[in-house]
């Protein structure tokens, strides 16, 4: 979920603008009207604030790099900059200014994608170096695009037109274009890797089926019709850790869940049922049909559903084990996050079995206070975070710093990362173990 539209109404809360779960679903990161806060969701039971940044309000894109302190964020205040945060420390590691507006961030422990309307800036992640620009891309309104948590691959995926459903998948550790899929006869709506960056799911403006590609090859694996009724916007897309399930939100009432398996007719032999029998039949009979029809006899249905208790506001899902159980995440702009068990064998209607509040009533309270009294200076909050705290107190910059110079293609850096922050390796963020990533790489 990366667009600050928002819906109008007493059910969205006022100071939610957008969400994201981090790489590995362990943590949720919400933007706010006065910055942002960072979740985790390692049990069900609590929902513990981790961090509250407040160096910006009205934050419409935060992504957070696994479970280090490297956080990214963009400002309406500021949508063409991007800034780079070390958030347990406080300090900024870097920011980048852009010629248009930032649409989305995607990040692994190798590269930092950067989606503009009609270009996509590549940066080492490592010392934030810009390795490649993207130009005239086809127009992507939404920034929609998504890049494999898998650093090893690295595999980039966006639009490849702006008219039909066309993904351009990209090599973004080498620098070269892989492959073009035909996905969909309308426009892309949604993408999502696996966590191996082995298979991709996407989605289109109709919203009625979900297929599955096996990358880099682009072959189709797996197609999911979810409606036929209606078209629907699809808000997010996301698999598994083992790849296993596929979960699917959008603007409507229901989530979905569908399960990736192979029926071998060496398994349809041992239980020759009578459902197994008519699937037999309908799979001799398509071949006799035309194509469209043919395609539709193998659609399958949703394994599992999630009815929840809104329509038409804006989500993200993600599938998770938490506390060894397999469970499905909602994070609504209503300002809650929802959490269902999933029954990985016999599907079926998903139970909810808690409800997290993402912001407290009081803040709303405040917010209408502060409306009403349109005050040209609003006195400092009683308690900052240390972030803040940090900012507030920060000496100018040293003659040592790192002065801002331009790249091809638009981007500029900021004065930010002191020389110091070289010498024993770039960015280094003590509480990421696998950050940079694991293995000494030889030049």
């Amino acid at each position: 979920m990366e667009s600050q539209d928002v819906p109008d109404g007493p059910a969205v809360h006022r100071g939610f603008i957008c969400a994201s779960f981090n790489q590995d679903t362990t943590s949720l990161s919400v933007g706010t009207k006065t910055g942002y806060r960072l979740f985790s969701v390692t049990a069900v039971d609590k929902l513990d604030c981790i961090h509250e940044g407040v160096e910006c309000p009205d934050v419409y894109i935060v992504e957070r790099l696994f479970s280090s302190s490297l956080v990214v964020v963009v400002s309406l205040s500021m949508p063409r900059r991007m800034n780079v945060y070390h958030f347990k420390k406080g300090t900024e590691i870097c920011n980048y200014s852009y010629s248009n507006n930032i649409l989305s961030v995607r990040l692994n422990r190798q590269r930092l994608v950067v989606c503009l309307e009609e270009s996509i800036y590549i940066h080492n992640i490592k010392d934030m170096k810009l390795l490649k620009t993207l130009l005239n891309t086809p127009t992507n309104l939404s920034g929609l695009c998504a890049l494999s948590v898998n650093h090893s691959n690295s595999y980039l995926a966006y639009p490849g037109s702006a008219t039909i459903g066309e993904i351009t998948v990209y090599d973004a550790n080498n620098l070269s274009t892989l492959t073009l899929i035909q996905a969909h006869d309308s426009p892309l709506a949604a993408l999502t890797f696996n966590a191996s960056g082995t298979k991709l799911a996407s989605a289109s403006e109709k919203g009625t089926v979900i297929r599955v590609f096996s990358i880099p090859e682009g072959q189709r694996l797996f197609e999911f019709r979810r409606g036929m009724k209606r078209y629907v916007s699809i808000s997010s897309l996301s698999f598994s850790a083992d790849a296993q399930f596929l979960c699917a939100s959008s603007n409507t009432e229901t989530v979905h869940i569908f399960k990736l398996e192979q029926h071998s007719p060496s398994q349809e032999e041992v239980s020759p049922t009578w459902s197994a029998y008519v699937g037999k039949m309908f799979t001799a009979a398509s071949t006799y049909l035309p194509t469209q029809v043919s395609d539709m006899m193998h659609q399958d249905r949703a394994f599992a559903t999630v009815r929840l208790n809104m329509f038409g506001l804006k989500n993200i899902c993600a599938l998770a084990t938490i506390q060894k159980l397999p469970r499905l995440l909602v994070a609504s702009s209503d300002g809650f996050l929802y959490i269902y068990n999933v029954d990985p064998q016999d599907g079926g209607e998903c139970v909810l079995v808690q409800k997290h509040r993402l912001f407290d009533f009081s803040e709303e309270q405040v917010e209408d206070k502060e409306e009403e009294k349109q005050e040209d200076v609003s006195p400092q909050p009683a308690s900052q975070s240390y972030a803040a705290t940090v900012a507030l107190s920060s000496t100018p910059p040293s003659s040592t710093t790192l002065m801002g110079y331009s790249e091809d293609g638009g981007a500029q850096k900021g004065e930010v990362i002191p020389e110091h922050e070289f010498a024993e390796g770039p960015v280094c963020l003590d509480d990421e173990n696998e950050f940079p990533p694991v293995g000494n790489q030889s030049n």
